[in-house]
């Protein structure tokens, strides 16, 4: 495990209080050389390591953050921000793909053709990239490292983790659970920085491949990079997703979900429902029903458990995500309930906002706010909602309420988006399928975590292998053929 020995530190704010209570060293290029290199060295040997072996590792991994669930969620909530139910619900997520991962040996299987031609036989093998990179977002300091060195490190590659310099404190402690696990020194390493250590795992030789999930433009920058140089890269973006209101939708239910996706973890999250597209028949009480359930959450620090969604990261964050809510009237939108004003209060606050007729073009419709403001967009019917959605420039997650199977199955059938709910907000895949959107919401062609992780952390050989007996064996200068 590595960290950053330079002197230039940033700021780990408490964002509850507004106050800081601890710094982070960011790493310099020898720092990031030292992590890689301690990878590359602990890659012979891992690599080698029987699949059995893995997995009882992982295994045991697996017991220790179950063990530490609280611990991890108290860092968590601490940095982040987000209510200790919400923090150990991310850390539950990030376990199930520890769990998934623990089936390796599984995972692994090849495949095998026996007399592909005469005394020939075909298969393939599946091997580890070699050391690979992580590179975290803040709004899941837990979780998404989880969906990444899980397969990672079960596919035998070793891992070099850049968490967000804003929490690092949960993937520092994952660090000690895979030492305590009896993962060996140097399979994973963990280097705190900022866009320079980036920019250094970018381009470093011997990193194989990167995973990284953020923001569509630095997503877009670490595909282009990475790709660039001759790396594999996954890079997860951002979102824009809207749920479909139908007029013969559950219209409690609907309100019940909106408020949910949209203001959980005060909307740091890329799976968050940022629009909810209602058909204008139901519009009215729909908005209604929304503002209702605003108006009862209860805004709070993670210490308080009576809190339901706390602060957000840090107060130039909060002070941009109300400057949607302040503009919004200007550009001719309706702002139902304002909660902009906490952003005078202690701490980095912002109470939910609901703001209607909303359209594109405008600042709050456009852009990914990544706070708790819910959009609503008024649409005739389900061709006129399925339109605005799929000519949206994200496609991360969508959702439909209806109580029409043929109108849910339409839509799964056409919407261009990754992750599709009916009548679930919030459609983040279990373990066993894979996490990716469509269109700017991802740069590379595998999706994170289950199958798809498998594939992206390995690449396939394949054998082609005879043994004649030496009586029967002679020389053949003709091109191989299959029959």
């Amino acid at each position: 495990m590595t960290a950053g020995n330079s002197d230039q530190t940033l700021p780990i704010w408490q964002p509850a209080t507004g106050e800081q209570q601890a710094s982070v060293r960011l790493g310099t290029a020898d720092d990031v050389n030292d992590a890689v290199q301690a990878a590359a060295g602990a890659f012979p040997a891992w690599s080698s390591t029987s699949l059995s072996r893995r997995a009882e590792i992982l295994f045991e991994f697996r017991a220790l953050v179950a063990r530490e669930r609280h611990t991890i969620a108290e860092l968590v909530s601490a940095e982040h921000g987000k209510v200790t139910a919400d923090a150990l619900g991310e850390v539950s997520r990030g376990l199930e793909n520890v769990e998934f991962a623990c089936g390796i040996p599984h995972l692994l299987k090849g495949s095998y053709s026996e007399q592909a031609s005469t005394g020939v036989d075909v298969y393939s093998i599946k091997q580890p990239l070699g050391v690979v990179a992580g590179i975290t977002p803040f709004n899941f300091p837990a979780m998404v490292p989880m969906w990444m060195f899980a397969n990672a490190l079960a596919c035998g590659n070793t891992f070099v983790l850049k968490p967000s310099e804003k929490d690092p404190s949960a993937s520092m402690f994952l660090a000690q659970l895979w030492q305590e696990a009896g993962l060996p020194d140097g399979c994973f390493n963990v280097i705190n920085g900022d866009k320079f250590a980036v920019d250094r795992i970018l381009s470093h030789p011997d990193i194989a491949a990167v995973s990284f999930v953020g923001s569509t433009p630095v997503a877009r920058h670490v595909y282009s990079t990475g790709t660039a140089q001759g790396k594999r890269v996954q890079a997860l973006g951002g979102a824009k997703n809207h749920m479909l209101v139908l007029a013969d939708a559950d219209l409690e239910l609907a309100a019940d979900a909106a408020v949910s996706a949209a203001f959980g973890s005060a909307g740091e999250r890329c799976m968050a429902v940022s629009v909810v597209v209602a058909v204008a028949t139901i519009a009215d009480q729909l908005v209604d029903a929304i503002a209702d359930r605003i108006g009862r959450i209860a805004v709070g620090p993670a210490a308080d458990p009576v809190s339901e969604m706390g602060p957000l990261i840090s107060q130039d964050h909060r002070d941009r995500v109300a400057s949607y809510v302040e503009g919004a009237s200007a550009a001719g939108a309706t702002v139902v309930v304002d909660g902009s004003n906490a952003a005078s209060e202690p701490g980095f606050f912002l109470r939910p906002s609901l703001i209607d007729d909303v359209r594109p073009g405008m600042r709050v419709y456009d852009d990914e706010i990544f706070g708790p403001v819910l959009g609503i967009v008024r649409v005739r019917d389900y061709t006129e909602g399925l339109k605005l959605i799929n000519s949206n420039e994200f496609g991360n997650g969508t959702a439909v309420f209806t109580r029409d199977g043929g109108a849910a199955r339409q839509f799964q059938h056409d919407v261009l988006v990754g992750m599709v709910g009916i009548n679930v907000p919030v459609p983040v895949p279990v373990s066993y399928y894979s996490f990716g959107g469509w269109k700017n919401s991802l740069f590379g062609d595998r999706h994170i975590y289950g199958p798809d992780g498998v594939d992206f952390y390995t690449r396939t050989k394949v054998v082609t292998s005879r043994w004649p007996a030496p009586s029967t064996s002679q020389i053949d200068l003709g091109f191989p053929q299959t029959r």
